[in-house]
């Protein structure tokens, strides 16, 4: 059996296996990566036969590591990311190209429900009741959107939101707030199984995760760089942020919010935004707005998302989709007894 795997910003490894009641009988790695001493890799592939089928790929990770003295020298390439070729040949993990993509255009909601569709997607997902799917939001009203363990009084001014008419909702996914107004931000929410993510720790699924978009961003002019652990950043500092959940029942949600053109006064009356952090955002005068994919792009938000979307299924296997009745009166559900309670939204004091 064989498996590949391509490091983001590095090597191709790949892992020929072969399998004996129950265990790892036979393991030649290879690849375009860097190795030094040449024998080392004797000593590598030593060091996972024998291993059982269900050890993971940290564990086979761990295992290389160990064997390997202080004078190795692995360029390109990792003793995890060894583990996940040898997870892939033996079908425990997958990759991009192992799936059809579902992807769903921006359809205009209440945004409280795009925050419900992330639950009811992902568990679909998880269940394989869905294929992986890449999907756009649009929404018709404004929102503040924080994350899971955000305190809801230390982040925003409860007074100024509703002076202003924006509501707040607490999102499934760690991370900062998202200051959503129609036509001001671009979103888009990724779930996968997690077999794809197989062996990746939470900073490099990030990573994993957000490398199309970088090839999107340069389809339309954006030259794009990860920055750990989930920020999307340019030559001008940084466009967007990432935020991700992994569920138990098997699927990792993984949504970006990309700034299109942000009222940045109004969005420093409601978020409760230390200097640190408006430095961070690029924000230098409350009075001017946080435009870096309109003022970087010159594009209409509509035709980035085009962009996107059309870069993706460049890329990959997908089928157009849309939201079925029933996802739309699960989200509805979850709107009305989740996302829509103080419980829920107040649940960090």
């Amino acid at each position: 059996m064989r498996g590949e795997y391509k490091v983001p910003g590095g090597k191709l490894v790949a892992a020929e296996v072969e399998v004996a009641e129950g265990r790892l009988s036979r393991v030649h790695v290879s690849g375009d990566f860097f190795l030094e001493p040449d024998d080392a890799l004797e000593d590598l592939n030593a060091a996972v036969t024998g291993m059982p089928v269900t050890a993971d790929a940290a564990a086979l990770g761990q295992a290389i590591g160990g064997a390997l003295g202080p004078d190795v020298s692995m360029i390109g390439f990792t003793p995890e990311s060894v583990g996940i070729a040898i997870r892939r040949a033996l079908g425990r993990a997958t990759g991009w190209q192992d799936h059809t993509f579902d992807i769903i255009d921006p359809v205009v909601l209440d945004p409280a429900m795009h925050v419900a569709l992330d639950e009811v997607i992902s568990r679909e997902v998880a269940l394989g009741e869905r294929p992986p799917t890449l999907r756009f939001w649009d929404w018709d009203s404004p929102l503040v959107v924080i994350g899971s363990f955000q305190s809801v009084r230390n982040e925003v001014d409860e007074a100024a939101a509703e002076r202003h008419g924006i509501g707040i909702v607490r999102r499934i996914s760690g991370g900062g707030a998202m200051f959503m107004e129609p036509g001001n931000c671009i979103t888009y929410s990724l779930a996968v199984p997690a077999s794809l993510v197989e062996g990746l720790s939470f900073e490099r699924s990030y990573a994993f995760l957000d490398q199309w978009v970088m090839g999107a961003l340069a389809d339309v002019g954006i030259s794009a760089r990860y920055v750990p652990l989930n920020d999307i950043a340019s030559d001008k500092g940084k466009i967007a942020g990432a935020a991700q959940k992994r569920f138990a029942s098997g699927a990792v949600l993984h949504h970006v919010t990309m700034a299109y053109d942000i009222d940045a006064e109004k969005m420093g009356q409601v978020l409760r935004v230390g200097k640190e952090k408006l430095s961070d955002k690029g924000i230098r005068s409350a009075a001017k707005r946080v435009d870096p994919m309109r003022s970087q792009t010159g594009m209409a938000r509509a035709d980035i998302i085009h962009a996107f979307a059309d870069h993706f299924r460049a890329h990959y296997a997908t089928r157009d989709a849309g939201y079925t009745d029933a996802e739309l009166a699960r989200a509805r559900e979850l709107v009305d007894t989740k996302f829509s309670s103080r419980e829920w939204t107040h649940r960090v004091p």
